[in-house]
């Protein structure tokens, strides 16, 4: 079993999204996965409840409660981490994860917010063997503040993974209680693309 933990203590930077989407591309590849909900908004269990019945299972699970129950079986959990989560409960879930997403929203605001966490994290590194990558979220190229944060994430001693460039998609697929990997190729392609690079980095040395 493989647990992906997606965390920033700042809220609205995405992580939802990326844990919701992340547990879809599993499910469509019909790898058993649980989408854990640490988040007191249920966000992610909302979503979960709102998906088509003829869409692949995910199984959910409340990790607002204590410790979630997780299905026999399981072989992928993505932990979705609530904003403004505490040191202690950080040091929980991420001593309990061997992946930790960490996205960053291009703006000044979450830019000085994520330097602070980061510095945390590279003081608290959890296990030599938990894997840690950036993710540069809602992204619009070409632009200075993005520059400003791809230089910022290559600064940092934590791998920069890849970027997600800020797509009606994701808007339309959480509408719809579905991922990006459920819609239409052609429609979502440029948006597979960036998310290569992540699915691989996760990948490498599965277990």
């Amino acid at each position: 079993m493989k647990r992906i933990l997606v965390v920033n203590p700042k809220g609205g930077c995405g992580k939802t999204t990326i844990a919701s989407n992340l547990a879809s591309y599993y499910a469509v590849w019909e790898v058993p996965t649980c989408l854990v909900d640490y988040d007191p908004q249920l966000s992610s269990t909302n979503w979960l409840a709102s998906r088509p019945e003829d869409c692949s299972k995910i199984e959910s699970a409340n990790g607002t409660r204590g410790n979630p129950n997780i299905p026999a079986g399981t072989q992928r959990v993505i932990m979705d981490a609530p904003a403004r989560i505490s040191d202690t409960s950080f040091k929980k879930l991420s001593k309990e994860a061997n992946v930790i997403i960490i996205p960053v929203l291009p703006s000044p605001i979450d830019i000085r917010a994520a330097s602070q966490f980061l510095t945390d994290v590279l003081s608290n590194k959890p296990d030599s063997k938990t894997k840690i990558g950036l993710v540069a979220n809602r992204v619009k190229e070409n632009t200075k503040i993005y520059t400003r944060l791809e230089e910022f994430l290559k600064e940092i001693k934590i791998p920069f993974i890849t970027y997600l460039r800020d797509s009606q998609n994701y808007i339309h697929a959480v509408d719809k209680g579905i991922g990006i990997f459920e819609m239409t190729p052609s429609q979502v392609d440029p948006d597979i693309e960036q998310w290569r690079p992540l699915i691989k980095w996760i990948e490498r040395g599965k277990k």
